[in-house]
């Protein structure tokens, strides 16, 4: 599966917008790329978490013992992910601001992979990796559906994406005219 492939499959479930959106990141974008309505069907999550598994299996040297999704975004793709993989999934959720494991445990020395949903500044993914070093976790790499980045952002570990798609993105105060004549709209859920 390359690019086209995943691109496609967001187009075909809706999923690729149009407009002014406040990113996550707190970027500005004409377009966003709403991974929910790609994960409501079981076809299309199974197909690009599958060849993310396998990308996975390709590229992360040695076993993997956990996969771990940074809460929301993360939690379909890793778990799907992870059932290709025959691995356990977990997730980090915030409390008061900060990544925490605080429904799971998993033993020191536990080789893990990161897997999100779509990267573009790589903050979630940095903010896990803090959360899960600080339990003494080895961090082999992270995993995306999507790196909006095209491979620019570093995230601290290889990050192993089944797309790499640039989408331009503007800080609130540098808006080209023409997005700036649009209306913003906030999707994403990390405020939430």
């Amino acid at each position: 599966m390359d690019t086209n492939d995943v691109i496609d499959i967001f187009r075909r479930a809706g999923a690729y917008l149009e407009g002014h959106f406040i990113l996550t990141s707190g970027l500005r974008s004409p377009v966003f790329l709403q991974k929910a309505r790609v994960f409501m069907h079981p076809r299309y999550t199974e197909q690009l978490c599958s060849a993310l598994a396998e990308r996975l299996r390709a590229q992360v040297p040695g076993p993997i013992d956990f996969l771990v999704g940074p809460a929301v975004g993360g939690l379909i793709p890793a778990y799907e992910t992870s059932r290709h993989l025959d691995v356990p999934s977990v997730y980090v959720e915030r409390e008061n601001g900060t990544f925490r494991l605080r429904r799971f445990e998993l033993p020191p020395g536990a080789r893990v992979v990161i897997v999100e949903d779509i990267v573009t500044t790589g903050l979630s993914i940095r903010e896990t990796i803090d959360c899960l070093k600080g339990l003494g976790v080895e961090v082999l790499a992270a995993g995306c559906i999507i790196d909006r980045s095209a491979g620019k952002v570093d995230v601290g570990v290889p990050l192993i994406s089944l797309a790499q798609y640039e989408v331009p993105a503007y800080p609130a105060d540098a808006l080209p005219p023409e997005l700036a004549a649009i209306p913003p709209i906030k999707p994403g859920s990390r405020s939430l």
